[in-house]
């Protein structure tokens, strides 16, 4: 098994990403800590997270493979490199673009690019998209995805924008291979106002509820 195939699985298996947009380097690395203290291990950290490569840099260094470290947001192709040379092992993209998703497919990383219509969910697996980012996925919901995976039940798609504890069951139910959760996972007003204990309580949770749904499914 590759490195990539490695880490496919595993987030497979974790099937929940905490994505998060940080409001500062020093809050982001809290966060984190937090998250993992709960028991939430698989992250990606935003390009728009301020200094958002110093992060990556400084959650390699201190959690090396303790946690899934990948970065999110994904709009030039140049980030590719930057991105996987921060120490990030999967790459996320909001959208599908030709030169991104080239140089995205190339980085022999785990990638996930951005899509929401049928032709876009073609269109990125064209693209070599490991898993397909069903985005926004509030737009739509649970039903929404599970319409998708009708046409195309070979294709892993994780929903991200949307998805909270009380929903993760529908989405699993729906056929999710993970999901990516942010502010309701990790909520930055949490993070300003120093009370990190809330956020590993919420991580707590949403590990439980995750295992929870899955097990359902099992049955």
């Amino acid at each position: 098994m590759t490195d990539k195939e490695k880490t496919l699985k595993k987030i497979q298996e974790l099937g929940l990403l905490a994505v998060l947009r940080g409001p500062s380097h020093d809050l982001t690395l809290k966060m984190v800590e937090a998250l993992v203290k709960g028991g939430v291990t698989g992250i990606e950290i935003t390009f728009t997270t301020p200094d958002a490569l110093e992060v990556v840099q400084s959650l390699d260094q201190e959690f090396g493979s303790q946690i899934i470290l990948g970065m999110g947001t994904l709009t030039q192709p140049e980030q590719v490199k930057e991105a996987k040379d921060a120490g990030a092992i999967f790459l996320v993209s909001p959208h599908i673009e030709e030169r991104l998703a080239n140089a995205m497919a190339g980085s022999g990383v785990p990638v996930m690019m951005g899509a929401l219509t049928p032709t876009e969910v073609m269109q990125a697996k064209s693209y070599q998209s490991d898993v397909i980012k069903i985005f926004p996925g509030s737009l739509g919901g649970p039903a929404y995805m599970k319409a998708l995976k009708g046409p195309f039940p070979n294709i892993p798609m994780m929903p991200t924008g949307g998805v909270n504890e009380n929903n993760l069951k529908d989405w699993f139910a729906a056929g999710a291979f993970a999901v990516g959760a942010g502010s309701n996972l990790c909520p930055k007003e949490l993070a300003l106002a120093g009370e990190f204990e809330k956020i590993t309580g919420i991580a707590q949770n949403y590990v439980a509820a995750v295992r929870a749904a899955r097990n359902e499914n099992q049955r």
